[in-house]
């Protein structure tokens, strides 16, 4: 692929984005919890019964559970929840006690939750960046995959170096650039053919003060060099290939027979799930040369946690009821 056949954009100088709680380094910030809550997630093997699967996933990061729990049940609802319930619902996924409060104290030390003391009990909500954390979170794993358009050829191509030297920016760069959906096929170049990113992509290069070395465009490849090997380069699709056919496996033949069974069914299928936005580009079909399974691992996700919501929800309000009123 080559620049200039394609069509320039210019990046804007000034001006700071609007409807965000957060600064620059919040932005950033949020974006890096975002992703390693989701690293955090332990794989879901295919072959292992349900109680197997639940001690595999209760063996990952309780606090990426937590926030998980937090973000199906907790965040939609506005309101704040006692730590009984919390240590009620993580042992339901196989979290250990002092896991659990080591993850509510972990969690509110940054800044996502605040607690309150009603005698030798203790009421915790969301902050308003734990709120917005959680949010940002929930638009990009349900949004993720819902709607296919055909692909108009276009690349969206940003030229970025940055010397070696300046790690810190480097790697902030990667974050925000990841989260978008972009790749790396060489160093300081980041493509998507996504061309409708463009703004997003903007908006990083703003805030992290590169407007005067980056350049962007918007085109068609050329037909020189090969897009399946810019594919493999940029991205790793090997790789997401195997975590969609393991996600599959693991949830295809997933049943609930209780509604204990229903909550942690639909924790673990989201705690798996939540990675995929981090990790697939969602490139066009056009771009894709064979039957590529995240589409039918979409389809099951929306199917299964739509069969397991409504249970799933009444079982937490069985337990934040059991734990008292909050008067």
């Amino acid at each position: 692929m080559h620049a200039p056949s394609g069509t320039e954009l210019r990046l804007p100088v000034s001006g700071t984005p609007s409807g965000s709680h957060l600064d620059q380094r919040g932005r950033t910030s949020g974006v890096r919890k975002l992703m390693a809550l989701a690293w955090e997630a332990g794989p879901v093997t295919e072959t292992a019964p349900p109680t197997s699967r639940r001690r595999e996933i209760g063996s990952a990061s309780a606090r990426s559970l937590l926030l998980t729990v937090l973000g199906e049940f907790v965040h939609p609802r506005h309101e704040s929840v006692w730590t009984a319930t919390l240590l009620e619902a993580l042992a339901v996924l196989g979290v250990e006690e002092k896991s659990a409060r080591q993850a509510l104290t972990r969690t509110a030390s940054e800044g996502l939750l605040a607690s309150s003391r009603h005698g030798r009990r203790v009421l915790w909500e969301l902050t308003p960046h734990g709120a917005d954390l959680l949010e940002e979170g929930t638009r990009r794993i349900y949004g993720f995959m819902r709607e296919r358009h055909p692909w108009d050829g276009r690349w969206l191509v940003l030229s970025v170096p940055i010397p070696e030297t300046q790690r810190q920016l480097r790697h902030r760069l990667r974050t925000r650039l990841t989260w978008l959906g972009l790749g790396s096929p060489t160093p300081g170049i980041w493509v998507t053919p996504d061309a409708a990113k463009d703004h997003d992509m903007h908006t990083v290069v703003r805030d992290l003060g590169l407007e005067q070395q980056a350049f962007a465009w918007v085109g068609p490849a050329t037909g020189i060099g090969d897009e399946s090997r810019l594919l493999a380069d940029a991205w790793d699709l090997a790789d997401v290939e195997d975590r969609y056919l393991a996600f599959l496996g693991a949830f295809e033949s997933r049943t609930a027979a209780s509604p204990a069974e229903a909550f942690a069914a639909q924790v673990e299928m989201v705690q798996e799930w939540r990675r995929f936005p981090f990790l697939d580009p969602d490139l066009p079909t056009e771009l894709l040369d064979h039957d590529w399974p995240g589409p039918r691992a979409a389809d099951l996700f929306h199917d299964r946690h739509t069969r397991w919501h409504r249970v799933a929800q009444a079982e937490w309000d069985r337990m934040d009821a059991a734990a008292g009123p909050r008067d």
